[in-house]
């Protein structure tokens, strides 16, 4: 089987490290975003993880000709309404940090008697002529009252995960990738990356040899 690129739909050279250590030993070449001259902007305005994951990866995989990978994820609150969701990033406002989008939730959790919430992560593996795989990973806690721990970035820290009795922000990264949605996600392609492959096969456009004739 003949070595396939594929694009990660994003500049960050954490995720690049983390999939090229995920797949090592299969026949593919992790490449992204900085590989490539600029493409137009991608802008995630669907309703749901899954169409923002797809989205990305589809129209990547469009502009360059390559198979493509992406993610979306975010913290869901049934109390509110599914809120933040795929406004997860900029809950409290556009640019807003992580400490705004936690004391905003937390304002709007105030006097909540249902506290659970669950962080959800989608990838999606598209090819350019518009096919896609989908993985999802799921990860259950409770909204805490006040933040907790030093670790981690965005909910972490007020987002409690009953198994271990800590807050994500209190548990290393290394039991985070273990545990979190976007780690269970991760392991889904990781199981079925032999499928994937002869996905891939069966899905991009082949390469025909033609004679010149005189």
């Amino acid at each position: 089987m003949n070595e396939k690129i594929i694009v990660l739909a994003t500049k960050n050279k954490g995720k690049k490290s983390e999939i090229i250590n995920l797949l090592k030993g299969y026949p593919v070449k992790i490449m992204t975003l900085d590989d490539f001259g600029p493409i137009p902007e991608i802008i995630e305005d669907g309703e749901t993880f899954d169409e923002n994951a797809y989205k990305k990866a589809s129209l990547t995989a469009r502009y360059l000709g390559f198979p493509a990978m992406s993610d979306d994820s975010g913290l869901v609150v049934p109390a509110l309404n599914k809120k933040p969701g795929v406004h997860s990033a900029r809950f409290a406002g556009e640019n807003s940090t992580d400490a705004e989008n936690v004391e905003k939730l937390l304002k709007d959790m105030e006097n909540k008697e249902d506290r659970s919430a669950y962080f959800e992560c989608v990838i999606s593996i598209a090819v350019p002529t518009g096919p896609a795989l989908t993985y999802e990973g799921r990860c259950d806690g409770l909204i805490t009252k006040e933040p907790k721990g030093s670790n981690g970035f965005g909910y972490d820290p007020v987002f409690f995960y009953p198994e271990l009795k800590k807050t994500f922000a209190e548990i290393s990264e290394e039991e985070k990738s273990e545990i979190s949605h976007r780690g269970r996600a991760l392991k889904e392609v990781k199981q079925e990356f032999d499928k994937v492959l002869t996905w891939l096969d069966q899905n991009l456009p082949k390469q025909e040899k033609f004679e010149c004739s005189s």
